[in-house]
C-alpha cells in the first residue's frame, strides 16, 4: 500500500508541475503583451476622455441653441401679439369706413338718401357700369369724391 500511496503522490506532483509550467508560459505572454496592454489602456483612457470633452462641447452647443430657440419663440410671440393688434385695428378701421361709406351719401345736399322717405322708397335701377369705369375711379376729378371716398382711397393706398 506505501507503494500505491507513492505513485499516486507522484502522479499528483507530475500534474503539479504541468500546471506550473502552462502558469509560467501564460505569465511570459502576459509580461511580453503588457506593453501592448499598457498601450491600450492608454488608449482606451484617451477615448474616454475625447468622449467626456465632445459631451461637455454637446451640451454647451445644446444649451445654446435651446437659448437662441427661446430667444426666437419669444420675439415670434411679440410679433403675433403686433399682427394681432395690427388686424384688430384694421378690421376696426375697415367697420369705421365702411360706416363712413354707408353714411356719406346721406351727408351730401339733394341727395335722395337724404330724406328719410326716400330711404323706404325703392330705388331706380342704375345702369350698370362698364367694367372700365368700375377699375378706374381715378378717372373722376378729385372734387367728385366724397370725403368718405377719398379716406377709403387713401387707406387702400397705404394699405398697398
Amino acid at each position: 500500500m506505501e507503494w500505491t500511496l507513492e505513485l499516486v503522490l507522484i502522479a499528483l506532483l507530475a500534474a503539479t508541475l504541468a500546471q506550473a509550467i502552462r502558469l509560467e508560459r501564460a505569465l511570459g505572454v502576459l509580461k511580453r503583451e503588457r506593453s501592448s496592454l499598457e498601450a491600450l489602456v492608454a488608449g482606451f483612457n484617451t477615448s474616454t476622455q475625447q468622449a467626456e470633452s465632445g459631451i461637455q462641447r454637446l451640451r454647451a452647443a445644446a444649451d445654446g441653441a435651446g437659448r437662441k430657440m427661446e430667444a426666437q419663440i419669444a420675439r415670434a410671440t411679440e410679433l403675433k401679439q403686433e399682427l394681432a393688434d395690427i388686424t384688430e385695428r384694421g378690421d376696426r378701421l375697415a367697420d369705421r369706413l365702411d360706416a363712413q361709406v354707408r353714411i356719406a351719401p346721406a351727408r351730401l345736399p339733394g341727395s335722395e338718401q337724404a330724406l328719410p322717405a326716400a330711404r323706404t322708397k325703392p330705388r331706380a335701377p342704375q345702369p350698370a357700369a362698364t367694367p372700365e369705369a368700375r377699375l378706374a375711379p381715378a378717372a373722376r376729378p378729385p372734387a367728385a369724391f366724397s370725403p368718405a371716398e377719398l379716406e377709403l382711397l387713401a387707406a387702400l393706398r397705404n394699405a398697398r
